[in-house]
């Protein structure tokens, strides 16, 4: 066979195979890191040390949930990989694991995170990543920015709402009552507080005391003793 004609059939299966490659990998589903058509990879960060530990039973109640789907046949016949770390409630540790698992895990999203703190720490990242931040654990009213963070999104009614609720009865059934004031400082606390001065309108002279505390905090006794001398007769915290 002449050298032409063989270079020229040499080109030719180059390029059939070439054409059968991309035509298989055409028609391969394409999904987003952490998806595919055996399983999803769900990412969730709890605190299951620290001060907030108590709330580690939520992670651990969703762990046996997904359990229960997979056992059921998953999803679609998809299995929930559910991949959880602990924070400690500490939003630098947060971050660590945020990182962990949309960098190291490749989760195809981080599923209810617990905590005002941990999530403002890591809300900025994970849209920069463009990995949802799906139905945070906290009710700080900053969940609810879609034009700025739409990766994020909120779920449980909002602190300031609940506030107000708590005003509301007050007003009906203490309307000359005095309120001492307990919260945590930071985004929930402040919303709480800010629900209930709406909510009492022109009545939150009501609140004869108000005293702020860190969740870090190794004693709340001074807050505590201040808030009972000051003549209140309802505690709020």
């Amino acid at each position: 066979m002449p050298a032409r004609m063989r270079g020229l059939m040499a080109m030719a299966a180059v390029a059939t195979a070439t054409i059968m490659t991309t035509t298989a990998a055409s028609a391969e589903k394409k999904y987003d890191p952490g998806a595919s058509d055996t399983e999803i990879k769900i990412g969730n960060i709890m605190p299951y040390s620290g001060p907030a530990s108590s709330y580690g039973v939520i992670g651990k109640t969703e762990a046996a949930y997904f359990d229960k789907v997979n056992a059921e046949g998953g999803i679609n016949g998809r299995k929930i990989k559910f991949i959880t770390y602990d924070d400690a409630y500490s939003p630098p540790k947060a971050i660590e694991q945020a990182r962990k698992l949309v960098e190291g895990d490749e989760v195809l999203l981080i599923f209810q995170p617990l905590g005002t703190p941990s999530n403002s720490a890591i809300q900025k990242y994970m849209n920069a990543k463009k990995v949802p931040q799906l139905f945070v654990a906290t009710g700080a009213t900053k969940w609810g920015d879609p034009k700025n963070f739409p990766w994020t999104m909120g779920w449980q009614p909002n602190y300031q709402s609940e506030g107000r609720i708590y005003a509301k009865y007050v007003l009906d059934h203490f309307p000359s009552g005095k309120i001492a004031v307990f919260w945590q400082n930071d985004d929930a606390g402040r919303d709480q507080v800010k629900g209930l001065r709406e909510g009492l309108g022109d009545k939150a002279n009501m609140i004869v005391a108000d005293k702020s505390y860190e969740v870090s905090d190794p004693s709340i006794d001074s807050q505590i003793v201040a808030l009972h001398d000051s003549g209140a007769d309802i505690f709020f915290s």
